[in-house]
């Protein structure tokens, strides 16, 4: 993984957009490590929404059958 110190990635951030790999490139202030730039990976986002129109729910009361009383002691 590289590291890179936050004024030369300023000076480069369009190009390493770019060309940045999985491993990303650990930005660095003062030396210490303060972010991370790594690929974007849309993971499980593309599922989201995917189901809209296919499912019915013709309830509104969704209970479990469990009476519960947020009063009441353990």
């Amino acid at each position: 993984m590289e590291t890179m110190a936050a004024t030369e990635f300023k000076a480069k951030c369009l190009s390493l957009m770019d060309t940045v790999d999985n491993d990303g490139i650990v930005i660095t202030k003062r030396g210490k490590p303060v972010a991370k730039l790594v690929p974007y990976d849309p993971g499980f986002a593309q599922f989201i929404g995917c189901m809209k129109g296919q499912i019915k729910i013709l309830d509104d009361d969704l209970s479990t059958g469990v009476v519960w009383d947020a009063t009441r002691q353990p």
